[in-house]
């Protein structure tokens, strides 16, 4: 199995944090981000990982490189749009890295090796999985889901409370049809004026909403981050320090 892990961001909202880091190394625990997400996917038996580069990418190539997991193959491919476009452009980078089977997490995204193995472990009932949590009530800046019986309906930030039933980790499995489908209509919005500016999950909610067979998995019960603001650094500092009194 391999992954495309998606980042090119600096991270902006985490300023001055992020001035000359990109968010991806930001320290936790001992570990960066990149290396707490690699070492979670590894342990769970992903072994092919292309992370996707921008801001700084001398400084992400050489903390990949600097990560020794026998058996793995780690690898960057650059996106040299980063300032100018949002993440559907780092994918459409990574394409070619997007053949068979594969999973993309996002660069921000914080996951303890039991949730890839749930991923993994359960069978692909749909071309494309979309793992989600479920909680009380969402935010703005939630990636909100509306499904129903395991299919995606939705996605986005912007929809209404009411028909909100989960929201998205940043997380996605593909088999090979699903991935050819992902594929496909990238490159067709990225042939379109606003292409630049469009998230990757909006060529998923595009897919659920108009040809289907989107599904939806969830990760209810573990441990997870995503680091987007100040306060999630704490949250994320409290996350990995229970990682690693459990051993993980």
């Amino acid at each position: 199995m391999k992954v495309v892990i998606l980042s090119a961001g600096q991270g902006r909202r985490l300023l001055p944090l992020t001035a000359e880091t990109p968010k991806c190394l930001i320290p936790f625990s001992g570990r960066s981000l990149l290396e707490w997400q690699v070492r979670a996917l590894v342990a769970a038996g992903v072994d092919d990982v292309t992370v996707v580069t921008g801001f700084e990418a001398e400084k992400v190539e050489a903390a990949l490189a600097e990560i020794d997991l026998p058996g793995a193959t780690l690898r960057t491919t650059h996106n040299p749009f980063y300032e100018l476009a949002d993440n559907l452009a780092s994918c459409w980078i990574a394409r070619h890295r997007m053949t068979g089977e594969f999973l993309i997490l996002n660069g921000d995204t914080l996951i303890e090796p039991g949730i890839v193995r749930r991923v993994l472990e359960s069978p692909a009932t749909a071309p494309i999985t979309v793992t989600i949590d479920r909680k009380p009530d969402y935010d703005t800046d939630d990636m909100k889901v509306r499904e129903e019986d395991g299919r995606l309906l939705a996605i986005g930030k912007t929809l209404p409370d009411d028909l909100v039933n989960g929201e998205s980790i940043g997380f996605l499995r593909f088999t090979e049809e699903g991935g050819a489908t992902f594929v496909s209509e990238i490159e067709r919005l990225m042939r379109s004026e606003e292409g630049l500016k469009r998230w990757y999950l909006s060529a998923i909610d595009g897919i659920a909403r108009y040809k289907g067979g989107v599904g939806v998995r969830s990760i209810e019960g573990f441990e997870w981050g995503e680091l987007d603001f100040p306060a999630d650094v704490d949250h994320a500092v409290e996350l990995t320090g229970r990682w690693v009194e459990r051993g993980l």
